[in-house]
């Protein structure tokens, strides 16, 4: 069995092994498990039943992972994508006035029309058309991204009306045993998970969540940390008591057809934004955890790439199917081969602790977000190092790759990022007298978004 796992996924010829495949797979999941809690949060606002969402949730995510990693034998998790979900609920269905069944027949078209590009070979092109300094500022900004996401899932950095972004006061009448403990919790994990990786402990990143959740059940328990449900704040226990596996029927192929022909160029701008965003957050992804983690050939260039995408296209596909959000590789996955995880059993071990999630739901949903956040934080910090690799002495590759880095996260947007820092790579260049160096495939995608900005 052993001989017959490794040469499946080669594990040898990269450098690990099962178990530093299973801790990856483990941690990865982690990381992500947040959406199980998230997404049925965020759609069951449109009136969609939470608990098959969850079921859509789980089995899209299982589905996904899977196929990446028999497919593409890469280390790369999916799931139902943060962002486009709530584009979906928040944009899509309250700000046009739409169903959720059209939004979802919207995502299912999206999926196909992904599938037919990444055969044809259209987005792998266009992954290989980007060049390298690009591609590191993307690496560098899905860092910084990443990192925003583990403090606002923190309360560390907090949605202040007046500037955006703040960090969390203990001044602002929030009890300290809610809210406050979570933030120094956090900060806890962040020194534990830091100690842990600087002393190239197998698993560190891991184990500094587990850390920080056991942290937090002792501070339950002593009661400094108090569950308040209108601040978001659970136990931190999980309990299993009236459990049972939500149907997956009220969401199940409930698509909307009559209604996309009867609002036709409403469809096409909600399909077609589904479509960039996803298209360039699973390339700005792939791009970076490939980049991080040594796994370009090299020509620079991620092998099984065509069958990364196919797997990526067919999961947004089923995930339409089974009623979620579009489903799209997560970027956490980068807290998975920061512990290792260098094959596509990393993302199987990912996709079958999703199925176990169904049943084991409520220790999953148990490890809160501030437990995950040091993670997130840590990943954010070691990805960010691939941004000292870009030649600053070369301004016209410097500046485009600083601005694609720092959109990322001040807009909150991997595709956004991307687009900026592709739209002035362009011009740049092309007005400054090396308009031949740049591939004839970044004018295009510079049109197509300039285009997009002015009319989606």
């Amino acid at each position: 069995m052993g001989n017959l796992t490794n040469k499946l996924f080669r594990l040898e010829e990269r450098n690990t092994s099962v178990r530093t495949e299973l801790i990856a797979g483990l941690t990865t999941f982690i990381s992500m498990s947040y959406i199980l809690a998230v997404n049925p949060s965020i759609l069951g606002d449109t009136g969609m039943d939470r608990g098959a969402v969850f079921m859509a949730t789980a089995l899209a995510a299982a589905f996904g992972s899977i196929i990446m990693g028999l497919l593409a034998n890469l280390p790369i998790g999916l799931a139902p994508g943060m962002g486009l979900n709530a584009f979906f609920t928040y944009s899509v269905v309250f700000g046009m006035g739409v169903s959720w069944q059209f939004a979802l027949t919207a995502i299912l078209v999206e999926g196909i029309l992904f599938l037919l590009m990444s055969i044809f070979d259209v987005r792998e092109n266009i992954f290989n058309s980007i060049p390298s300094s690009l591609r590191l500022g993307i690496s560098g900004g899905i860092g910084l991204f990443i990192t925003l996401i583990g403090l606002l899932n923190s309360n560390m950095v907090v949605k202040d009306a007046s500037t955006g972004l703040t960090r969390f006061s203990f001044n602002t009448g929030v009890p300290f045993n809610s809210v406050g403990i979570t933030v120094v919790l956090t900060f806890i994990g962040i020194i534990i998970t830091a100690c842990l990786v600087i002393n190239n402990i197998k698993g560190g990143i891991f184990f500094g969540i587990i850390a920080t959740w056991v942290l937090g059940i002792v501070c339950e328990v002593m009661g400094w940390y108090v569950p308040d449900a209108e601040l978001g704040m659970y136990t931190l226990f999980p309990h299993f008591s009236g459990f049972s596996i939500p149907s997956l029927k009220p969401t199940f192929c409930q698509f909307d057809f009559m209604e996309v022909f009867q609002h036709m160029g409403t469809f096409l701008i909600v399909m077609f934004t589904f479509f960039f965003g996803d298209c360039f957050d699973t390339i700005g992804t792939l791009m970076g955890v490939a980049t991080s983690s040594d796994l370009l050939d090299e020509n620079g260039k991620l092998p099984r790439l065509k069958q990364a995408l196919i797997a990526d296209a067919v999961a947004t596909g089923v995930g339409a199917l089974l009623g979620t959000s579009t489903t799209t590789s997560f970027v956490e996955s980068k807290t998975g081969t920061e512990v290792g995880g260098r094959t596509g059993l990393t993302a199987i071990v990912v996709g079958l602790l999703f199925v176990a999630s169904i049943v084991l739901s409520p220790i999953f949903l148990a490890i809160p977000s501030f437990a995950t956040a040091p993670a997130l934080i840590m990943v954010g910090v070691m990805m960010t190092k691939s941004f000292s690799d870009i030649d600053r002495s070369d301004l016209r590759e410097f500046i485009p790759a600083f601005i694609c880095f720092i959109a990322m996260p001040f807009m909150y947007s991997i595709a956004e990022g991307i687009s900026m820092g592709i739209i002035s790579y362009v011009l740049i260049n092309a007005l400054t007298g090396k308009a031949k160096k740049v591939h004839p495939i970044m004018y295009v995608l510079a049109v197509l978004f300039v285009v997009r900005y002015a009319f989606l």
